[in-house]
């Protein structure tokens, strides 16, 4: 049975996941450049290795923590409820990882994050499809403020900006789709189990599927050891902490809600590159960032009486 809602807490915990988004965005864009070499000729680490190292290892960290906290008997799962958690793990988890940073290496990320930030018109539209929300003026305001404040933020407007590279843009689209799945599923599924073990059952099945189409020994000495120190730290920093928060937010907060304030990604990232790296906030950007702040702040308010949403049952 699920926990009673907390809204405020759904968002701070949401607003967690994206710093840790945030703080792992920077880092991905160091992986493809090359940065990480150890003194030999590395090249930049793979799209597809990034996606499947931050998986497969989040899910060896995982295993044996949550084995000696619980034992192997509480780790289990209905065989009903398995074929669920391995579609919010592949679709999902793994099938966003991979199609974002493929289209940040064949785009660029202001193209990669704001396609994918569409995510949130994708889950309105579903919900309002279903029944399962009105398509009340306050949503749907939050939710395009949420779309064109990601786009300034992350500098789509100016130089270096939109590039429309087909195959980035379709990866950046399917990016939008998985992670709009894993929002609605994830949900659903929270209703039934906490947050840990759905962690653990995604991670499994996504790193199960990248063992299919890239054998681990196929690059079990392709990298150096600070490349896999690089890893190690970065499947902590963009799975482990953030799906933890993230998983967490859905148990209080409907979907919509919950997307809406994951815009917060890319307004963490600016930040932390202007704060730490010394990269430029322009007055476009930080527009762009107080136009995220105001659609989360709509998207919480109270609604009038009989257009909440509806709440989503357990999956039967």
């Amino acid at each position: 049975m699920a926990n009673k809602a907390h809204p405020v807490r759904g968002y701070a915990y949401i607003a967690a996941a994206a710093f840790c988004w945030g703080i792992a965005a920077t880092l991905g864009r160091a992986a493809f450049i090359g940065r990480l070499s150890a003194g030999r000729a590395s090249a930049p680490i793979d799209p597809l290795i990034l996606s499947q190292s931050r998986t497969s290892i989040s899910f060896l960290v995982l295993l044996p923590i949550l084995q000696l906290r619980r034992g192997w008997r509480n780790l289990r799962v209905p065989a009903r409820d398995v074929g669920r958690l391995v579609l919010l793990g592949v679709l999902g988890v793994a099938a966003s990882n991979y199609l974002y940073y493929f289209a940040i290496q064949k785009t660029n990320v202001a193209t990669a994050i704001i396609l994918q930030y569409t995510a949130p018109v994708l889950v309105l539209f579903y919900m309002v499809a279903r029944g399962l929300q009105r398509a009340t003026v306050q949503r749907v305001l939050a939710v395009a403020l949420a779309v064109i404040g990601s786009a300034l933020a992350i500098g789509m407007v100016g130089a270096g900006g939109f590039r429309l590279d087909p195959a980035g843009v379709a990866a950046a689209m399917g990016a939008a789709v998985a992670f709009s799945f894993y929002n609605i599923a994830g949900h659903q599924i929270l209703a039934r189990y906490d947050r840990f073990i759905v962690l653990l059952y995604t991670t499994l099945s996504a790193s199960a599927f990248w063992m299919v189409v890239n054998p681990p020994w196929k690059l079990a000495t392709y990298y150096s050891g600070l490349q896999w120190g690089f890893l190690l730290v970065f499947a902590v920093l963009s799975v482990l902490a953030p799906f933890s928060f993230y998983f967490a937010g859905l148990q209080h907060l409907e979907p919509t809600r919950a997307i809406v304030a994951s815009c917060l990604e890319p307004v963490f990232s600016i930040v932390l590159a202007a704060l730490l790296l010394g990269e430029g906030l322009r007055l476009v950007q930080s527009l762009g960032i107080l136009i995220v702040l105001v659609a989360i702040v709509i998207v919480q308010l109270p609604e009038r009486e009989g257009a909440e949403a509806t709440i989503v049952e357990p999956i039967e």
